[in-house]
C-alpha cells in the first residue's frame, strides 16, 4: 500500500465528513451498527474510526449502559468523529493503530470496523489484535468494498482519472478502498488471526448525490486520490475533479444522481 493511501490530513478530513459519509457511508454504518445492537455489548471498540459515521449509528443504536471506544490512526479524523458526540459519557476517543492496539486482553465484547481493514499493511495481524482484545463469546464485526465494477461512482472516477492522467493514473481507490474484496481471502486471513466462525454476506445499497459535480468533489478531494493528484500537479486537482464531474453526468445525469454500491459485510467470532 502507498503510503499516501493512509493520509487522511488537510481538508479531507472535512469533505470526507460533509460529502463523503452521506454519499456512500452512512447506509452502511447504520446496517453494522443495526447488527452490533442485537449482540447486546457493554464495551464496544472501534477501529479505524475515521470521521464517525459508524460511532453515531452505534450511538443512535446502542443502550445508556454500553461503552464505546472510538480509535483511529489518524488524528484529525478522529478529531472530527469527536465532533459530533463530545457531549456524550458513553464515548471516548483515542488515537490507535489497529496492528497494535494499547488495550488489555479480553477487553471489549465487540469489535467493530466501518470500511478500515482494507486500509491495514497487515490484514492477519489486525485481525489477532481484534481477537485478542475480544471477550470469550465476543464478535468482530467489518464490512468492506465489492471491487469497482459494482460501485459505480468509483468506478466512473477512476475511468476519469484515467483521461486526465493517462500515462499515469491515479489508482488508490482501486488499489485500496475496492482492493480486498476476495471473500476466500478474507476468510483465510481471519482464519489465520484466530477468528474461526466467520459469516460474510453481500449487501448492496444505492448512492445518492445531489449533483454530479457534488459526487465528483466527495471521491476527488474528500479520499487520499487528492494526495495522488496533488503529487501528480498540485494545480490539476480542479481539473480532475470536473473531468470526474463531467464523466459522472455522462452516465448518470445532469440533476441528483444515483448509483449502485456493493460491499461484503463480515461477522466473526473464535
Amino acid at each position: 500500500m502507498d503510503a499516501a493511501d493512509k493520509t487522511f490530513a488537510g481538508s479531507i478530513p472535512e469533505l470526507y465528513d460533509r460529502h463523503l459519509v452521506p454519499l456512500i457511508f452512512q447506509a452502511y454504518a447504520d446496517d453494522l451498527a443495526g447488527r452490533v445492537a442485537p449482540l447486546d455489548p457493554i464495551d464496544v471498540l472501534e477501529t479505524a474510526a475515521g470521521t464517525g459515521a459508524l460511532t453515531r449509528s452505534l450511538a443512535a443504536q446502542l443502550p445508556a449502559a454500553a461503552r464505546i471506544v472510538a480509535t483511529d490512526l489518524n488524528q484529525p479524523m478522529l478529531d472530527r468523529n469527536r465532533m459530533h458526540l463530545a457531549e456524550d459519557p458513553r464515548l471516548s476517543w483515542r488515537p490507535a493503530d489497529a496492528l497494535a492496539l494499547p488495550f488489555p486482553d479480553r477487553s471489549f465484547d465487540v469489535v467493530a470496523a466501518q470500511f478500515g481493514v482494507m486500509f491495514f499493511p497487515d490484514k492477519v495481524q489486525g485481525f489477532r489484535e481484534a481477537r485478542r482484545v475480544l471477550r470469550d463469546g465476543g464478535h468482530f464485526l467489518f464490512n468492506v468494498w465489492d471491487d469497482l465494477a459494482a460501485n459505480e461512482f468509483s468506478d466512473v472516477v477512476i475511468q476519469a482519472m484515467a483521461t486526465v492522467f493517462p500515462d499515469d493514473p491515479p489508482r488508490f481507490l482501486a488499489r485500496t478502498p475496492h482492493g480486498y474484496c476476495d471473500a476466500d481471502r478474507i476468510r483465510a486471513d481471519l482464519e489465520a488471526g484466530g477468528l474461526t466462525k466467520i459469516d460474510i454476506e453481500v449487501v448492496e445499497h444505492r448512492s445518492r448525490a445531489s449533483s454530479p459535480q457534488l459526487a465528483a468533489t466527495a471521491l476527488c478531494q474528500g479520499t487520499p486520490l487528492r494526495n495522488e493528484i496533488e503529487a501528480r500537479d498540485p494545480a490539476r486537482l480542479p481539473e480532475a475533479t470536473e473531468a470526474a464531474a463531467l464523466l459522472l453526468a455522462k452516465r448518470f445525469g445532469e440533476g441528483p444522481i444515483e448509483g449502485r454500491m456493493r460491499a461484503l459485510v463480515v461477522s466473526a467470532s473464535e
